[in-house]
């Protein structure tokens, strides 16, 4: 994998992992009971974007050393972890 590469999924994986974290530990305005004149109710009160920053950076940094690990270092390819994973079959009616 170069480095372009394995750039471009840790940017993809960071993406995702942001909107999956974002949620976790807001307040919305009235929540917090102070809404602010001229914003909605669900508003974020007191957003930093910082703690969400590292702690996303975290949790995609160890995303993309588990799959670096497994497709890398293992020589899996996404076809053979398709393939280990079983079929399913629909109920017959």
């Amino acid at each position: 994998m170069g480095f372009g590469t394995g750039f471009a999924i840790y940017f993809i994986i960071w993406w995702v992992v942001l909107f999956t974290v974002l949620p976790f530990s807001a307040r919305s305005q009235a929540d917090a009971g102070d809404v602010t004149l001229g914003t909605a109710h669900s508003a974020p009160a007191d957003f930093r974007f910082s703690p969400i920053f590292w702690r996303t950076t975290l949790i995609s940094g160890a995303v993309f050393a588990a799959y670096f690990l497994i497709t890398v270092v293992g020589g899996y390819s996404l076809d053979d972890l398709i393939a280990l994973a079983p079929d399913f079959k629909p109920a017959a009616n």
